[in-house]
């Protein structure tokens, strides 16, 4: 059986052993308007039927967090011409912050939904217009800027993008 070495990043839906490790994770300061805490967070999956908390994982440790959502009107606000899944609350932890990790990290949630997901054909995001190096992020990623502008945010107008899933 392979296992991943301290530095491999992948990606594993959150459950009770994980739980723990992830409620110590955090975001710097400057990004709490983007980001809610991970507490709020995980309990806010209860809520959402057929919502999927995953953890992001270096090795086995816990160092980033995000939930795929089976609809993306939940995101987005609306439906899309193909079936697509909604990508919420994607953070690295404020320590990890700065060495790749995010770029590595969604290389390998895209490989996971588009193997778990084959249904889907578009994965659909929303992005604080103020938050540059997360719109940076995901335009690196092959995500595109649809043009539309998402207002149901807490923190503001938000930039609504696009990624054909493989």
């Amino acid at each position: 059986m392979n296992t991943p070495d301290d530095s491999s990043i992948r990606v594993a839906p959150v459950d009770a052993a994980l739980r723990p490790a992830l409620l110590g994770l955090s975001v710097l300061p400057a990004q709490r308007d983007w980001v809610r805490v991970i507490e709020d967070l995980l309990a806010d999956v209860a809520l959402c039927p057929g919502s999927e908390p995953m953890a992001i994982l270096r090795g086995d440790t816990p160092v980033g967090y995000y939930r795929i959502e089976p609809n993306a009107r939940s995101v987005a606000g609306h439906d899309f011409a193909v079936p697509a899944l909604g990508l919420r609350a994607f953070f690295i932890d404020a320590c990890w912050q700065g060495r790749g990790l995010g770029t590595q990290a969604l290389a390998a949630l895209i490989a996971d939904v588009a193997k778990r997901h084959t249904q889907a054909h578009l994965l659909v995001l929303t992005v604080n217009c103020n938050n540059h190096a997360a719109l940076h992020l995901y335009l690196r990623a092959g995500f595109t800027d649809s043009g539309e502008l998402y207002h149901g945010g807490r923190s503001g107008p938000q930039h609504l993008l696009l990624r054909i899933l493989p």
